[in-house]
């Protein structure tokens, strides 16, 4: 919904190498309108299963930027713990004056990572590896929002039943009433694309 009204953010989200169904609205919103779309994926769900790829040899090096002091280093070290051999080259939190990107930018670099992932929040995240994603030496850059969290345990994940139900952002307000700006964005969403499939399939009828 906030690409609707920013253009930046739009064209960011457009232009994006791989975009990811990570909230429920969207998935079903795809299957009304017999989309391609088929489960979830957050950030969680990809950091994991590449974690498990590193480790089991694959030239995959990961550096870790965002979230509170400490936070990307216990993600860090949590991901080792199941997986030894997985590559976390660096990490490094998510609080900085602008003019310190730089000097990040060249930690990146010289921890020779070839993946960041960015914890920053969005469209915060996406700018940032607008700016500063080549500079990195990086191949990807990937924003992953509060994955860090959860991977460090500050943030319990919803239990595997309210995901499967798809209200895993219930759950999580639940647990942080602040996020409940963020939810007024849920019915605009559905307003919007139940008049857009509306709107397909009367376009389809005449």
């Amino acid at each position: 919904m906030f690409a609707q009204r920013e253009a930046r953010f739009r064209s960011l989200v457009n232009s994006a190498a791989l975009s990811l169904c990570d909230t429920i609205g969207i998935l079903l919103a795809s299957r009304a309108r017999n989309g391609p779309l088929r489960e979830r994926v957050t950030g969680v769900d990809l950091i994991e299963p590449l974690a498990k790829r590193s480790a089991a040899g694959e030239d995959l090096r990961f550096f870790f930027f965002g979230g509170a002091s400490g936070v990307a280093e216990r993600a860090a070290i949590a991901l080792r713990h199941r997986y030894p051999s997985v590559q976390i080259v660096g990490t490094r939190d998510g609080y900085f004056a602008p003019g310190q990107s730089p000097t990040i930018v060249a930690s990146i670099v010289a921890s020779k990572a070839n993946v960041l992932l960015v914890g920053l929040g969005s469209p915060k995240q996406e700018y940032w590896l607008e700016d500063y994603l080549a500079a990195t030496r990086c191949g990807v850059g990937m924003g992953v929002g509060g994955s860090f969290d959860v991977l460090a345990g500050t943030i319990p994940r919803a239990p595997r039943l309210w995901r499967r139900l798809g209200l895993e952002w219930l759950y999580r307000l639940n647990r942080e009433p602040s996020r409940w700006r963020r939810q007024l964005a849920l019915p605009r969403f559905a307003f919007a694309a139940a008049r857009e499939a509306l709107t397909e399939r009367g376009s389809r009828l005449q």
